[in-house]
């Protein structure tokens, strides 16, 4: 009699709670033991999307079947190879260790009719993907809210109680805008401050804007976003790094934000 090893996938939480998606998988699985008897040496579930399947190579519950099975001397078996992934260089891989891998929906399948498998699965799985993203931009087009713009969307507490779920977007958008602004300092930083000293000497000798630019771009210097350098863009290096006095123009006492003509 077999040692069988079951993985299960459910592509969210809420499926695996309420047992869509899994139900179906493991009433396919009994169905294959009154063809197949065995004994159940170990269960699995992952809670993944094929789409981060995709993307990410954090399979931890399935790296703990196959490690199972391998250590028992057991069969791998799945619902629907699709449950398993929709990646053919995957499912390869997987089939080139010689692990026994059985299918519930096809459970005479040879290693090269789960190649072709893998393949129509891999297929499937992009045109899905291609007419969700259809039907999207057609909503959109009609002008249907999509995602966190529904109305609603933001009502409510977050899940721990803590806190509503528009507080937490304020607070999350506020932590995402301090970030981008600590990156894009930084860039600046690394992008501005060698050549600073260059454009002081060249100021303090006398230079004007535009020459301390043509002597910028003829020896290959360029701004932060990779591009050549030009008048407004040097005045605000300047202003940011040396300050208004190396353009010749004083602040406003009133208003210091106001830059006048020296």
């Amino acid at each position: 009699m077999s040692n069988y090893i079951v993985y299960y996938r459910v592509s969210d939480a809420k499926q695996g709670q309420s047992g869509l998606g899994l139900e179906a998988q493991r009433a396919a699985f009994a169905f294959f033991l009154k063809s197949r008897p065995g004994t159940v040496v170990g269960e699995y579930t992952e809670v993944e999307t094929g789409k981060t399947l995709k993307k990410s190579l954090k399979r931890l519950e399935l790296t703990k079947a196959i490690d199972h099975a391998r250590a028992a001397g057991a069969t791998l078996v799945i619902a629907r190879l699709c449950r398993l992934a929709r990646n053919v260089a995957f499912i390869s891989a997987l089939l080139e260790t010689d692990l026994p891998i059985a299918c519930c929906d096809i459970p005479e399948a040879d290693r090269f009719v789960l190649h072709i498998l893998a393949a129509v699965a891999e297929r499937e799985g992009n045109a899905i993907s291609e007419r969700t993203s259809a039907a999207l931009q057609a909503l959109k087009r009609r002008g249907v809210p999509l995602g966190s713009s529904r109305p609603g969307h933001w009502d409510g507490m977050t899940k721990d109680g803590t806190a509503t779920r528009a507080e937490r977007r304020t607070y999350g958008l506020k932590k995402a805008h301090e970030s981008s602004k600590t990156t894009i300092q930084a860039e600046m930083s690394q992008r501005y401050e060698p050549i600073v000293p260059w454009i002081r000497d060249m100021r303090e000798a006398g230079q004007t804007l535009q020459e301390i630019v043509d002597n910028l771009n003829a020896k290959g210097c360029r701004t932060r976003y990779k591009k050549p350098w030009n008048v407004p863009t040097l005045r605000r290096v300047i202003l940011k790094y040396l300050g208004p006095d190396y353009l010749g123009q004083k602040t406003s006492i009133l208003n210091p934000c106001k830059v006048l003509c020296g």
